[in-house]
């Protein structure tokens, strides 16, 4: 029960991802490109995306605790340093390069297409080198 609920909350996020064409890397790249065919439809999900996390965190965090874990996992660190404006810098080029952030690509595996497939082996290996790097800095 515990992997259930993780599940099922995946499978729903993942279907209103691809329905709101969110699979799709030229829906995505047609929202960077102002001057041209800008298709402004992210905004709409984003913004709802928003609203549900807000009202949901407000929802969850009056609870005492979570169901199955001894406490809620927030971050505790609230600086923003060059670490956190790195990984966003990074992570917008690859968005608006490739068309797909992890949110999009990881259901969109299951339409078999290479270039997704491409992404998401690009994503893997850019978590471990990025991840071998903090090590080596640790040391």
């Amino acid at each position: 029960m515990k992997l259930a609920i993780p599940y099922l909350i995946g499978v729903i996020f993942g279907l209103g991802i691809m329905v709101a064409g969110m699979g799709n890397p030229a829906k995505v790249l047609n929202f960077f490109d102002i001057a041209g065919t800008w298709d402004p439809s992210l905004i709409f999900v984003m913004g709802g995306a928003l609203a549900v996390t807000f009202v949901g965190y407000r929802i969850v965090l009056r609870r005492p605790g979570p169901v199955f874990e001894p406490g809620f996992k927030l971050p505790a660190d609230r600086v923003i340093d060059l670490r956190l404006l790195g990984g966003s810098a990074v992570f917008g080029l690859g968005w608006g390069i490739a068309g797909f952030c992890p949110g999009g690509a990881l259901p969109a595996l299951g339409t078999g297409v290479f270039e997704v497939a491409l992404f998401c082996a690009a994503l893997s290996a850019g978590l471990l080198i990025g991840r071998a790097v903090l090590a080596r800095r640790k040391t």
